[in-house]
């Protein structure tokens, strides 16, 4: 007879989306295991600096019966008081959980189950749920091989503080959310950045007396499906807007901040021996984000009009700044570059997962979650169903659907396991 441990469901991952998931499937009985190959937020924990802080508002975070319940809703949570947060929240939850277990092989296990193989021994279930994100590889480019090796280089992830770099000056690489504010947490510490820039796209943090993400939830952005937004799929791709929570909240302007003395260049594209080459695109990378950030609160102006709403008058932004001239090359040692922080995103990394539910481009392909894999599911992918599905706001309406098939399908007559299959 087989020892080998069986579950209804195995939930991969522990952080927000696979914790989210057991508060829901506790609340229907159905017997479950989370396993975590960390600790559970760990990433919360140990690959965000330490000026970090959220970049929506505190009222977003709507964790399953864990919504904020501080003093200031419309502020923005700083590391410390988002790991206290979700801290609360694994209490709260309380899951069955292994921790320090890495999950190594998903695939198929008789005609209904799944067989899960890790690194602490094998477990059988009859459902799966992969919640362990979209972000797991952070991406470093060939060309870092090249940089001479005097040079400190980091991912975004591993970068705390500008105090933790050497003297010198710092190029980052990549001006999304975390490219952007690690820019200007250097750059208000006095540091000396240089920014390779992409396509990235830019917001208001408050515009017409409200911040935009309170505009965006009264227009009922936040709710629209992935399959009615003008994208559709392709949204999963986008760039986040930069924009940061930073004391109280604020725009990032990289305009301003090259006019007090942070060097902004185009995209950077290879190194000849000592010296960067880049895109001369460093003015269609600002126009481009400026005129996303226009748009927005365009889109808020209507919506106020249609609504008669009484609200401070609007403005269009001006730039303030205009690069002078492109410049192509930057040659290290005469910039005194000694840091360089690769912030350009991570790759998902799904190997483990042995079962055909891949599109062409080796993303995950789904409905809201579920996969053409009977009894297989994704939890807290970005635009997994909405906005929010990777973030604290969305998360819960994700899990409490996959909850809902997942007790559907285990209510199926023809989904209770043979008992020849659990002793094989």
């Amino acid at each position: 007879m087989s020892t080998t441990p069986h579950h209804s469901v195995v939930i991969v991952g522990g952080g927000q989306a696979g914790l989210s998931l057991s508060y829901y499937l506790q609340q229907r009985s159905i017997d479950h295991l989370v396993i975590e190959k960390q600790t559970p937020m760990h990433a919360w924990r140990n690959q965000r600096w330490d000026a970090f802080s959220l970049v929506t508002p505190n009222w977003q975070c709507a964790l399953p019966g864990w919504p904020y319940a501080g003093p200031d809703p419309h502020g923005f949570m700083k590391k410390q008081e988002i790991l206290a947060y979700l801290e609360g929240f694994k209490k709260h939850v309380n899951a069955p959980l292994r921790e320090g277990v890495a999950v190594q092989r998903v695939s198929r296990h008789g005609s209904q189950g799944f067989e899960v193989q890790t690194s602490a021994g094998s477990y059988t279930a009859d459902q799966v749920v992969v919640a362990s994100g979209g972000y797991h590889q952070p991406i470093i480019p060939r060309m870092a091989e090249r940089l001479p090796t005097d040079i400190l280089q980091l991912h975004s992830e591993q970068y705390r503080n500008p105090q933790a770099l050497p003297e010198g000056a710092v190029l980052v690489v990549g001006c999304g959310q975390s490219g952007a504010q690690i820019a200007e947490d250097l750059h208000l510490a006095g540091r000396k950045v240089v920014l390779a820039t992409g396509n990235a796209p830019r917001c208001a943090r408050f515009y017409r007396g409200k911040d935009v993400v309170d505009w965006l939830a009264d227009m009922g952005y936040y709710d629209m499906p992935v399959h009615e937004h003008p994208l559709r799929e392709g949204v999963r791709d986008n760039t986040n807007h930069y924009v940061t929570g930073r004391d109280g909240g604020r725009d990032i302007d990289l305009r301003k901040f090259a006019s007090e003395g942070m060097e902004l260049y185009g995209l950077l594209t290879d190194l000849d021996g000592e010296t960067l080459q880049f895109e001369p695109n460093l003015a269609e990378n600002l126009d481009h984000a400026d005129k996303i950030y226009n748009g927005i609160n365009a889109s808020i102006d209507k919506f106020i009009a249609k609504n008669d709403i009484d609200a401070p008058p609007g403005e269009v932004y001006t730039a303030p700044w205009h690069p002078s001239r492109e410049r192509p090359a930057l040659n290290l040692r005469e910039a005194g570059i000694a840091s360089v922080i690769w912030c350009i995103g991570f790759q998902p990394d799904f190997g483990w997962l042995d079962l055909p539910v891949f599109n062409g481009r080796g993303q995950p392909s789904h409905v809201r979650g579920v996969t053409n894999q009977a009894g297989l599911y994704f939890l807290g992918l970005p635009w997994l169903h909405t906005w929010g599905s990777g973030r604290f706001s969305g998360v819960a309406r994700d899990a409490l659907y996959l909850a809902e098939q997942i007790e559907a399908r285990t209510a199926e007559p023809h989904h209770a396991p043979e008992m020849a299959e659990l002793l094989s």
